[in-house]
Parts: structure tokens; C-alpha cells; sequence
């Protein structure tokens, strides 16, 4: 019967043991939440403060066009392709098809919404926004736009000493 006993006996023990180490928790220094003490809550990458607004666009110049080139081809390529048709090699390898941007939706909307998918993410496209910083984005948006332009240039839109440098 003792030996029955003995592991019951072991851990009402261990258990009367380890509450003998609790103290009146009710008395611990502590800080309210609202106190003037109290240490602010960390703001979220990309909060934009009430009656802000993030950045603005930038003018669009050649610099602005080749930086958007290279962070094109670094984040948006593999799944948008080179030429933004939606056939980037992550699509050649079984994934979904993203939007291409050719499209006349894509064409009409403002150059803020290509910024705000960027940022936020749309459909299947998660956000970049932890990846790319504002100014970048814009540069992104920048470029798209030109190839939106050049996927639908003719001839005649040209110069003359424009159509020498095509030759």
C-alpha cells in the first residue's frame, strides 16, 4: 500500500514545494499603461502619420528611368518579365501569371496605384514595401510607365534624329 502511495505522495510534494516559491504577486512594482513613464508602442514600417503623405513623386528624369531599370529587373522581372507582359521566368516555372502592364486598366490608372500595389501587395503580389523604399518605388513606377510607352511607339512619334539612332 506504501509503495502505491509513494508516487502520489512525491508529487503533491513537488507541487506544495513549488508554490512555497510564489509570494504575494499582487504587490509587484509594475507601470500602468497609461502612465507618462510608460515606454510608446513602436510604429510600423511605412505608417504615414494623419494628414501626411508619403512620398512624392519625384520628376521624372533619365537618372530617376535607370535606377527604376535596375530595381525593375531586381524585383519585378522575375515574375513581370523584362518587357512588364507577365511571362517572367518565376511564370515559366509553374507559378501564376501576373497582370501585364499592357493592359488598359493598368494604362489609365495613376502612377500611384502601380506605387500602392508595390507597397501593399495585390492578388498574389505580396508587399513590398519592407524591400523597396518609397523613393525606389517610384523610380519602379517611373520605368513601367516608359515601357508602357514603348510597347505601343510608332515610327512617326519619332524624330527624325531619334529614327537615325534606331538605324
Amino acid at each position: 500500500m506504501m509503495r502505491s502511495c509513494l508516487p502520489a505522495l512525491i508529487a503533491m510534494g513537488t507541487v506544495l514545494l513549488s508554490l512555497a516559491g510564489c509570494g504575494d504577486m499582487s504587490s509587484q512594482p509594475k507601470e500602468s499603461a497609461y502612465s507618462p513613464l510608460a515606454s510608446p508602442a513602436e510604429v510600423p514600417f511605412g505608417t504615414v502619420e494623419f494628414d501626411q503623405h508619403a512620398v512624392t513623386p519625384p520628376p521624372v528624369s533619365m537618372a530617376l528611368l535607370e535606377r527604376g531599370q535596375s530595381r525593375y529587373r531586381v524585383f519585378c522581372a522575375p515574375c513581370h518579365g523584362e518587357s512588364g507582359d507577365g511571362r517572367g521566368m518565376i511564370v515559366q516555372r509553374g507559378f501564376p501569371e501576373p497582370a501585364s502592364f499592357d493592359l488598359d486598366g493598368l494604362r489609365q490608372a495613376p502612377t500611384q496605384h502601380l506605387v500602392d500595389v508595390m507597397t501593399q501587395g495585390y492578388g498574389a503580389m505580396y508587399s513590398f514595401a519592407q524591400r523597396i523604399p518609397p523613393e525606389d518605388r517610384w523610380a519602379i513606377a517611373a520605368y513601367i510607365r516608359a515601357l508602357q510607352h514603348s510597347d505601343n511607339a510608332r515610327l512617326t512619334d519619332l524624330t527624325p534624329e531619334e529614327r537615325k539612332l534606331l538605324k
